[in-house]
């Protein structure tokens, strides 16, 4: 029999709206890492998810699970944005050169914000900007134009800037039973018996699937 499920290597998986791409299909930096089926939102050019993700310049790795809905215009803010807050002056004044690059090695010590992490089945708002180095867990959604700016626990939703919670979408039992079931993870075929459990909330028939 066929596998059912569009093929995750397609780069737009949705015939007639080509504004939606599976974004894995598109990342040339190597510290982007996106899961199968995470897709993005753009009218206009959704090939070119990597432009959101702005100040890419070190080595820390923003890293994107499966099966994310990510909307138009969400920014992902890296390390490489840091000034430096210790001293007087935030200016990066080494980096123009012309004998400013004396002082480089100040520019170096900047402490690292760690990668930016985003969970399995995690929804993104509109225009949303996430900073760097967060963690937002699986399950979680993201309100349009938010500014996330600490950990978001997994299926918690927020909003607002700077982004707070607004309700947990689970009892703390229920979201335990949820990340323990890792549906995400399941074989496509597995997954495609079991969209309507997927979709609706009755976690024990859930995790009882076959």
């Amino acid at each position: 029999m066929a596998e059912l499920g569009p093929d995750p290597n397609q780069l737009y998986p949705i015939a007639q709206h080509p504004r939606v791409c599976f974004i894995k299909n598109f990342i040339k930096s190597p510290n982007i890492i996106v899961g199968d089926y995470s897709y993005y939102d753009d009218p206009i050019d959704p090939e070119n998810f990597e432009k959101n993700v702005l100040y890419n310049y070190g080595s820390e790795k923003l890293i994107i699970g499966k099966f994310c809905a990510i909307a138009t215009n969400v920014k992902f803010i890296m390390s490489g944005a840091n000034h430096k807050l210790d001293g007087i002056s935030t200016y990066p004044f080494p980096i123009f050169g012309d004998g400013w690059e004396a002082a480089m090695n100040l520019v170096m010590e900047l402490p690292s914000k760690g990668d930016t992490i985003i969970g399995n089945d995690v929804w993104i708002g509109y225009e949303s900007v996430i900073m760097p180095g967060i963690k937002i867990g699986d399950g979680a959604i993201i309100a349009a134009k938010s500014v996330v700016v600490k950990d978001v626990p997994a299926y918690t939703i927020v909003g607002g800037n700077p982004a707070s919670k607004i309700k947990q979408r689970f009892s703390d039992v229920e979201i335990a039973q949820l990340l323990d079931i890792q549906w995400w993870n399941w074989e496509i075929d597995k997954i495609s018996r079991n969209i309507n459990l997927i979709m609706q909330s009755d976690i024990q028939a859930l995790s009882n699937a076959e």
